[in-house]
C-alpha cells in the first residue's frame, strides 16, 4: 500500500514538473529560425523542444524501419529466422537481463529473488536448458524440494538437459536417504557422461556401500581411462574390491572361486596385508606352501603385522616350537627393531619356554612403547621364571590400563575397527583403513585394577571350578599347584590382555598333554 502512494505520488510530481516547465517555455521571449525550400520558420521556445523530440522520434523510427528492412532482405535470402530475430531482440534482451540477474541472486544467496527473476527469464526467452535448471536451483535453494524435483523432469526430456536432470534428481535421492534408486540414477548418469568425474566418485562410493564389488571394479576402470585416477592408486583399490569379491564368495562356500579371486587381489596389491594373508591360505588349500611363504615374506617386508605371522605359523603347524623360531627367523631378520617382530619373537619363545630369551626379546618395549600385548608378555615371561604373584599381578594391571597398541583405524574419521574392511562402518569412506596406532589410544577404565582379582583368580580361595580352555597366546604356561598353598595361580587364559590373542601360535600347534609336567614352569 505505501510503495503505491509512493509511485502515485512520484507520478504526480513528474507531471507537475512537465507542465512547469511547459509554461516557462511558454512565456520565455525567442526561438528557433527554421529556413526550408527558402521560406522561414520561426518557432517558439516550447515549440522548439517539441519539434526536438519529434526529430529524436523521426530518427529513432528511421533506424529501426532500417533494421526491418535489412531483415526483410535476408529473410527473402532464405534465412527464415531473420524476421522472428528482429521482433524478439527486445524481448531476448530483456530475458538475458533477467537471467544474469537471477544468477548473481543465486551466488548471493537469495532464493526468493532468484526464483523470481529466473520465472521472467522463462517467460521471456525460449531455452529451458538454462532457465528450467535455473528455477530448480533456486527451488532447492529455498526448500521447494517439490518444484526443483519438477524442474529435473523437465530436463530429462531434452536430449541436451538429460544428464543435468539425472544428476539433479540423483542429488535429491542423495539427500533423502534412498540410496538404491540414488545408485540407479548415477549408473544411468556416468553411462551418458562416462567421464564425469563427480558421477564417478558417487556411484564408486553407493556400489561400495551396498557391497557391489563387481559394480565397483567397473567403474574405477572408468576412472582409471578417463584419467581421474592414478594407476598405482587403481592397482589397490582393484585389489581391495577384487578382496572383497573373494570374502563375499568365500561366505558362499565357493571355495575354488574364493582362493582365485585372493590370489589376483594379492597380485594386484602384493602390500596389501589381508589380500596376502587370504592368498598364503589359497596355497596352503592347494598344496603350495613355497607360494605361501614367498607371499607372506614379502608382505612382512613392507609392513610387519599378527595376521601376516599367524598365516606364516599355519604353514607348518606340527612343528615344534624350536624348528618355529628357527622358520621365523626368516621374518625377524627383515625388521628386527620392529615392536612387532620383537612381540612375536617373544612369544615364540614363550611357547620353547625359553624365558631369558623371551625378555630379551622384548628389550625395553615395555618402557619406551608398551601396550597391553607387551605387558601381558612381560606378566607371562615372570610367572615362567617363577617370580611371586605380586610381581605377575603388577604387570597384568599394568596391562589393563595400557593402550591396545596398533588397530585398523579410518584415516578419515579416526574410527577404530577390530579388523580389516573394505569400507569404514562409520563414514563409509572407501579404502581409508590403515594398520597404526590410534591418535587417542584405547585405555582400559579406572576400574580394571580393582577387577585384577576376577581377572588372574583370588588368591586366598582354592580353585573348585574346572581350569577354562587356555589361550592361544600362553597355552604353554598351564600351572601346576603351589604347594604350601590353598589356591593355584592363575591360568593363563586369564591373564591375557582382554580382546588380545596370539598371532603366530595357533592351539593345535601346542599340545600341553605332550609336555612332560616337570617341564612346565611353576610359580
Amino acid at each position: 500500500m505505501l510503495w503505491s502512494l509512493l509511485k502515485i505520488l512520484v507520478y504526480v510530481a513528474i507531471i507537475g514538473l512537465l507542465a512547469l516547465g511547459a509554461a516557462f517555455l511558454m512565456e520565455t521571449s525567442g526561438g528557433v529560425q527554421v529556413t526550408v525550400a527558402g521560406m522561414e520558420y520561426t518557432l517558439g521556445p516550447l515549440q522548439s523542444v517539441i519539434a526536438f523530440l519529434i526529430l529524436v522520434l523521426a530518427v529513432w523510427l528511421f533506424f529501426k524501419l532500417l533494421t526491418l528492412l535489412i531483415a526483410t532482405l535476408r529473410f527473402l535470402n532464405g534465412d527464415e529466422t531473420a524476421i522472428s530475430r528482429y521482433f524478439d531482440r527486445g524481448r531476448e534482451k530483456r530475458g538475458y537481463q533477467a537471467l544474469a540477474d537471477s544468477f548473481m541472486a543465486l551466488a548471493s544467496g537469495e532464493g526468493r529473488i532468484a526464483m523470481s527473476k529466473a520465472h521472467k527469464a522463462e517467460k521471456l526467452l525460449n531455452k529451458p536448458e538454462l532457465t528450467t535448471l535455473l528455477v530448480a536451483q533456486a527451488a532447492e535453494m529455498t526448500g521447494d524440494t517439490k518444484r526443483a524435483s519438477e524442474a529435473y523432469k523437465k530436463l530429462l526430456s531434452q536430449p541436451q538437459t538429460r544428464f543435468v536432470g539425472t544428476r539433479g534428481i540423483m542429488k535429491q535421492r542423495l539427500a533423502e536417504g534412498d540410496d538404491e534408486t540414488a545408485r540407479k540414477l548415477a549408473e544411468k548418469a556416468l553411462a551418458m557422461r562416462p567421464k564425469h568425474e563427480e558421477t564417478q566418485d558417487v556411484l564408486l562410493k553407493l556400489q561400495t556401500k551396498a557391497q557391489d564389488w563387481a559394480g565397483a571394479r567397473s567403474t574405477l576402470s572408468a576412472k582409471l581411462k578417463s584419467g581421474s585416477l592414478p594407476r598405482d592408486v587403481y592397482k589397490r583399490r582393484d585389489a581391495i574390491l577384487a578382496l572383497s569379491e573373494a570374502k563375499e564368495v568365500l561366505n558362499e562356500a565357493n571355495t575354488i572361486e574364493a582362493q582365485e579371486r585372493a590370489i589376483e587381489a594379492n597380485r594386484l596389491s602384493p602390500d596389501l596385508v589381508p589380500a596376502a594373508v587370504m592368498s598364503a591360505r589359497a596355497h596352503l588349500a592347494k598344496g603350495k606352501p613355497r607360494y605361501a611363504t614367498r607371499i607372506l615374506r614379502k608382505a612382512w617386508e613392507v609392513q610387519p603385522h599378527p595376521d601376516l605371522a599367524h598365516a606364516f605359523a599355519e604353514i607348518e603347524p606340527d612343528e615344534t616350537p624350536h624348528a618355529r623360531i628357527k622358520r621365523f627367523g626368516v621374518l625377524s631378520r627383515m625388521h628386527p627393531q620392529n615392536p612387532e617382530t620383537r612381540l612375536m619373537m617373544a612369544e615364540l619363545n614363550i611357547v620353547a619356554e625359553d624365558f631369558p630369551e623371551a625378555r630379551r626379546a622384548l628389550g625395553d618395549l615395555v618402557e619406551t612403547g608398551g601396550d597391553a600385548r607387551a605387558y601381558t608378555l612381560m606378566a607371562a615371561i615372570e610367572r615362567g621364571e617363577g617370580s611371586s604373584d605380586a610381581v605377575v599381578q603388577g604387570w597384568l594391571a599394568k596391562a589393563l590400563n595400557a593402550p591396545r597398541g596398533p588397530r585398523w583405524v579410518c584415516d578419515n574419521c579416526h574410527h577404530i575397527h577390530s579388523d580389516w574392511r573394505p569400507v569404514c562402518e562409520n563414514c563409509n569412506s572407501f579404502d581409508t583403513l590403515s594398520w597404526r596406532t590410534p591418535e587417542t589410544p584405547e585405555i582400559a577404565s579406572a576400574t580394571g585394577v580393582s577387577m585384577l582379582p576376577l581377572i588372574v583368580g583370588a588368591l586366598d580361595r582354592p580353585q573348585t571350578t574346572p581350569e577354562p580352555q587356555e589361550s592361544e597366546e600362553l597355552a604353554q604356561f598351564k600351572e601346576e599347584p603351589v604347594e604350601n598353598e590353598a589356591s593355584e595361580a592363575p591360568d593363563e587364559s586369564e591373564i591375557v590382555a582382554p580382546g588380545e590373542t596370539s598371532s603366530m601360535t595357533p592351539p593345535e600347534t601346542i599340545d600341553a598333554e605332550k609336555r612332560p609336567e616337570t617341564d612346565r614352569p611353576s610359580a
